[in-house]
């Protein structure tokens, strides 16, 4: 299906478009529901190490849409973090919270063109269907309250990703803009060329080039790395209180001792090694390789293709 953009959206997508043409552009997008866990900077460092050694720029976008999540004083404790590590951002800081009128413009341009559907099936009535069955794709079109509860916005995708991940919510129920529609929608304004996340999200992958094949706009590629996870084999999250950056450097470590931890735990450096992210990174620039064989790629249904980044397909 070829969606027609009014003319304002489709400069926002073409100027993304003129970024990605100047070279490596990476980001870092962290939900600030709570303090940055040893899992979360040891992604954000190997996201800025191959933007770095890859000449590129590495920018800092927060998800900080989903309103009930997100901790008083969480952002600035992020930002507190990445500075200390020298983990250091071009350009300014996004936040999707100021640019809920950019996703709604898309939103209200994709509802006029019947590319949305209202969908009021419940978590519920889905349990275990991995895709969506399309319930509501056929039925007559009801935006409104029914039983005191706004539908939720589905885009109706077209082959071959529908078999693949059904018809993607952009809009949820509750009014709040979905992490695809906001993510997709953000990678390519800001023209992200290199996705370098946590490889508990190559699953979203197919779902969120989904979205941008129906804007008419190739993915950026997508990188995965590995987990770090507690001595029971579970990743770490906030949720379960895992250790956070500021209690270590309250305790008296330095940002060498902790970038050395992460490091070694991922095999880039000795044991014991204390090493900045400036000195790190120099150390890479002359075996990439080592980097790169960290990354795992995915293709456009998801699944790891290929372990190395260079020959990930989307």
């Amino acid at each position: 299906m070829a969606i027609e953009l009014p003319d304002h959206l489709s400069r926002v997508l073409q100027n993304g478009q003129r970024l990605r043409q100047h070279g490596y552009r990476g980001r870092f997008a962290p939900t600030p529901s709570g303090p940055l866990h040893l899992g979360n900077v040891r992604t954000a460092l190997l996201s800025w190490l191959h933007a770095r050694v890859n000449n590129g720029q590495w920018l800092l976008r927060v998800d900080d849409l989903d309103t009930p999540r997100i901790r008083s004083g969480a952002i600035e404790s992020v930002l507190q973090d990445l500075r200390w590590l020298g983990l250091h951002w071009d350009g300014p800081l996004v936040l999707q919270s100021r640019r809920r009128g950019l996703y709604g413009s898309f939103l209200s341009s994709l509802r006029k063109q019947g590319y949305l559907y209202p969908c009021r099936c419940s978590r519920r009535q889905l349990d275990g269907a991995s895709i969506y069955p399309g319930t509501c794709r056929r039925l007559q079109q009801d935006w409104g309250l029914r039983n005191a509860r706004l539908p939720a916005w589905r885009l109706r995708v077209a082959e071959p990703f529908s078999a693949r991940v059904g018809d993607v919510v952009l809009r949820r129920a509750d009014g709040v803009i979905a992490y695809h529609m906001a993510t997709c929608i953000d990678e390519l304004a800001m023209g992200i060329s290199e996705v370098v996340r946590g490889q508990d999200l190559v699953s979203v992958c197919a779902a969120q080039i989904a979205v941008m094949s129906s804007l008419g706009m190739a993915s950026p590629r997508y990188g995965h790395v590995p987990l770090l996870c507690d001595p029971s084999g579970q990743k770490l999250s906030k949720r379960e209180q895992a250790t956070g950056v500021r209690s270590l450097r309250d305790r008296g470590d330095t940002a060498a001792q902790l970038t050395g931890q992460l490091a070694s735990s991922l095999g880039l450096v000795p044991p014991e090694h204390a090493i900045s992210a400036e000195e790190l990174l120099e150390e890479l620039r002359e075996r990439q390789d080592k980097l790169t064989s960290l990354i795992v790629g995915a293709d456009s249904s998801g699944k790891v293709r290929d372990r190395n980044w260079e020959k990930a397909s989307n």
